[in-house]
């Protein structure tokens, strides 16, 4: 489906939830969509962050399904400019990261959930549909990272080597830790690959680690991935 604008203030035939799909990836937009197609009426796309704010001021849907990494400045940057003015719409982040960070991130700017793509089609229609009444959704192991940050607690503690990184390093540090190449790395913080080997390089530099294995380890192993 291409990205559209168009005005539809009417609730979809059916009754059923009007729905913007916001991701920098036309071929996962296009599965969702087939795979949401006789539960929900999909009224917008966008692929990044200006846009998706004109296509759901445009469209002001029931529910936006949200990536969190975006080129134009993430989806917390859609956030910011849809939540204050469009209080009757719901936001959904729909993302690969299931980095803490993330999730605080977008809960705190205002998403009322947060499911990895590893969701299947039947529990991502419920949770668009619970979201939509009002429910706060989480996939399992994120609602802790949740709970944690809003009783005060802390999420994934770091530990003193981290100091050493900035944020674009400990950024591309947990991507590497989990098992994205380079390229997938670029792709999502859109990024140049080269740039992502840089950053790699002053990793291993500062915490005195070898290569990209010995680098997953200490992330496992300190809680940080």
């Amino acid at each position: 489906m291409p990205e559209q604008a168009e005005v539809d203030p009417a609730r979809a035939p059916g009754g059923r939830l009007r729905v913007v799909l916001v991701d920098d990836h036309a071929l996962f937009r296009a599965g969702v969509a087939a795979e949401l197609a006789d539960a929900v009426e999909l009224v917008g796309e966008a692929g990044d962050a200006p846009r998706a704010v004109a296509v759901i001021r445009a469209t002001r849907p029931d529910v936006v399904l949200l990536d969190v990494h975006l080129p134009g400045g993430g989806g917390r940057a859609v956030l910011d400019a849809c939540v204050p003015e469009l209080p009757a719409t719901r936001f959904l982040a729909l993302s690969v990261s299931d980095a803490a960070d993330d999730v605080i991130g977008v809960v705190r700017g205002g998403a009322r959930g947060y499911v990895t793509k590893s969701v299947d089609a039947r529990e991502l229609r419920e949770a668009i549909e619970r979201v939509a009444a009002g429910d706060a959704v989480f996939s399992p192991r994120l609602a802790g990272f949740v709970l944690d940050a809003f009783a005060g607690g802390s999420v994934a503690p770091a530990p003193d080597e981290l100091d050493q990184l900035s944020p674009r390093e400990r950024e591309v540090m947990r991507y590497i830790a989990r098992g994205y190449t380079y390229r997938e790395v670029a792709r999502e913080l859109v990024l140049s690959v080269k740039t992502v080997e840089t950053h790699v390089s002053a990793v291993l530099r500062k915490l005195q680690l070898s290569n990209r294995h010995e680098l997953a380890r200490w992330a496992q192993a300190r809680g940080v991935v």
